[in-house]
């Protein structure tokens, strides 16, 4: 397990998404989701911001604490109980025109990059055109593994998302800097944009040739 660090101070990057939804997963790291969706809120107040947190990610954030930050609902990454009018994981496609995961764990870059589609979430993200901010937070030795390095080679082949590699950090496991955070969100804000400027480049040159 690893720690990650505090709001860096300064004006924040610019961003020209209107819509995000701002995942969290189970790193512990996950336990400053609070933090990061107010500095999203105040940095960006035009934009329309949504929550969502994996099962696992319970463990180390409470949604009661993320609902105070984000002023509305956080969804949970789990098929609904009871019929819902409407199909989430269309929803959640559909909806944004960015999309961030941080932190991300090894776990959930590996069903990812493999093509899982097995929860509300992971079945919007195969099937989004919105582009995806991944922003990975590893145990110690995560970062050689053979298997990590082989998805984030896969999801990099992919146009729409972006994987921005974490930082050296302290591992509470080991009492050492031998874990690997994920980088703070307003360094992962401009890699979005770039992804999402990309994309609409793209777009308006695909629209223009017909």
């Amino acid at each position: 397990m690893a720690e990650a660090t505090q709001v860096p101070a300064g004006s924040a990057p610019a961003f020209g998404a209107r819509k995000v939804l701002f995942v969290g997963t189970g790193a512990i790291g996950v336990m400053f989701m609070p933090m990061w969706v107010n500095w999203l809120r105040t940095a960006y107040p035009a934009v329309e911001l949504r929550t969502m947190v994996t099962r696992s990610a319970e463990r180390f954030v409470t949604r009661t604490a993320l609902t105070a930050f984000a002023g509305d609902e956080v969804l949970r990454d789990v098929w609904p109980d009871e019929p819902e009018v409407g199909a989430r994981h269309v929803e959640l496609a559909q909806w944004p025109d960015a999309i961030v995961v941080h932190p991300a764990t090894f776990h959930f870059v590996s069903r990812l990059a493999l093509g899982v589609a097995d929860t509300p979430l992971m079945l919007a993200l195969q099937c989004t055109r919105a582009p995806i901010a991944v922003a990975p937070a590893l145990p110690p030795s995560g970062v050689e593994s053979f298997a990590y390095r082989q998805h984030v080679a896969a999801l990099e082949q992919r146009p729409n998302v972006t994987v921005v590699p974490p930082q050296p950090g302290f591992s509470v496991t080991t009492g050492r800097m031998d874990a690997a955070v994920a980088t703070p969100l307003p360094e992962v804000v401009p890699a979005l944009e770039r992804l999402r400027a990309r994309l609409a480049a793209g777009g308006a040159e695909h629209r223009g040739a017909q």
